[in-house]
């Protein structure tokens, strides 16, 4: 028994347009679906995709709905649920940037994202928090994670520095002190929960496409170079290589490869690079971003798109009847460069992951490298905060409303365990209601 492409297909779509809540919540929809309600894959099957994919650089939810994909419907099937579960994110992302550059300084649009900055600021703490908790096992890490936040806090120094030298660390510290690098846990899920039988059981053959085969991983890495390839040499050629979409491809293909640790992991790198090397869009813009990122379904780091549309939009806003194309091209530059090591590394890899179902444990160097993450995600929240808190600079007024709404934030977050949608929309109404009062006393 094998399950139609078709059912497949009409699943992945509606998944990309009811996936909210991060990765955590999406991985949760995904096994309660697939595992629970469909069974058409088993719980160590599907442990054992996803331990793999939360090895990988880049969005695990995405990157597993790609595996499934690809062990039910070979090469065709991978892509094109990987594809379904990030197009709506996409364009509506694409919508919402627009609306945010075109309307963005309409008072009442203004309030609401005034109300969000500061929810973004405790929603990035408590990722930071929330990830600490599941990597910082053992007190070397916790160092690791310290030195991490300083290195990026006090000496500025660029993430994939931090991410090589965590590596390194992790590397030599797995031989010498195992014990500190040992990972823990298994996601939070019960391996040996059983569901009844399901149609890719855990006695279940590899079946023969996903099987490993040299000629076909070598194809595999030919057409993977070609379709990163031709884009980016057409977009040098069309604009010149020290334009700004060439800039994007480069910068994002980079940010694919040191993106381990998630979504979250991502975003010091992207601002880094977006804020403040490029200067493609200013603090604000960003942290809009990421808010706009948290109320879309689909993959956080989404957010590329936010910053891929907002720089090609800018750039192009003065002697440009319409900047609107100019934007969807960056939007859609940026998603592209991202999203295509996702796929290789899936379909690459995939064969030699199902040549055993032994459970995959995370190495030595990528505990490290995560304890690392969990610093450099606390020094974004900080930084955030500066920008909400002091949006002036420290030699201008405070914005108490913002700090107000900050603590009322993390509490709902930490000490009410309330969803991010939940967060989000009750910070936009404070954001309205404190434009509401302050033009009333005017």
């Amino acid at each position: 028994m094998s399950i139609p492409l078709g059912e497949a297909l009409k699943f992945w779509a509606k998944l990309g347009f009811i996936s909210f809540g991060g990765p955590a919540g999406q991985i949760a929809v995904l096994h309660q679906e697939l595992v629970e309600k469909r069974r058409w894959i088993s719980e160590r099957r599907f442990l054992h995709a996803l331990n793999y994919c939360m090895l990988l650089p880049g969005p695990e939810a995405q990157q597993l709905v790609t595996y499934i994909g690809w062990l039910m419907h070979r090469t065709w099937g991978g892509i094109l649920a990987g594809s379904l579960f990030v197009l709506p994110s996409l364009l509506i992302l694409i919508g919402l940037s627009w609306v945010y550059i075109t309307f963005g300084q309409v008072p009442w649009i203004a309030a609401i994202f005034f109300g969000i900055k500061p929810a973004v600021t405790a929603i990035v703490l408590h990722a930071a928090v929330r990830i600490g908790k599941r990597t910082l096992h053992h007190q070397a890490l916790h160092w690791i994670a310290l030195a991490s936040f300083l290195a990026i806090f006090l000496l500025n120094l660029a993430f994939p520095i931090i991410v090589l030298c965590a590596a390194l660390i992790g590397f030599w510290g797995g031989k010498r002190y195992p014990e500190c690098f040992q990972q823990h846990g298994s996601h939070g899920k019960d391996s040996n929960q059983n569901y009844g039988p399901a149609i890719i059981d855990d006695e279940t053959p590899t079946p023969e496409h996903a099987r490993f085969s040299r000629n076909k991983l070598v194809r595999q890495i030919a057409i993977t170079a070609l379709l990163w390839m031709i884009p980016f040499f057409a977009l040098t050629a069309l604009f010149g290589w020290k334009t700004l979409y060439p800039q994007i491809a480069w910068f994002f293909t980079k940010a694919a490869f040191l993106t381990f640790g998630g979504a979250y992991a991502v975003l010091p790198y992207v601002y880094q690079g977006a804020v403040d090397q490029f200067q493609w869009l200013s603090a604000g813009q960003m942290i809009d971003g990421l808010a706009l990122g948290e109320t879309t379904p689909g993959p956080l780091i989404m957010v590329v798109a936010f910053v891929g549309y907002l720089a090609g939009h800018i750039q192009h806003l003065i002697g440009n009847s319409n900047p609107f194309w100019f934007g969807v091209l960056g939007a859609c530059v940026a998603t592209w460069f991202t999203f295509l090591p996702s796929f290789f590394l899936v379909l690459v890899g995939g064969p030699l992951i199902e040549s055993t179902h032994g459970k995959l444990s995370f190495t030595a160097a990528l505990t490290a490298i995560s304890a690392a993450v969990v610093g450099v995600i606390a020094n974004l929240g900080l930084f955030f905060a500066y920008h909400v808190f002091f949006p002036h600079g420290l030699g201008g007024s405070i914005s108490w409303i913002s700090i107000a709404i900050t603590v009322f934030a993390g509490l709902a977050l930490f000490q009410f365990q309330k969803g991010v949608m939940t967060v989000l929309a009750g910070s936009a109404i404070a954001g309205l209601l404190s434009h509401l009062v302050a033009t009333l006393l005017i």
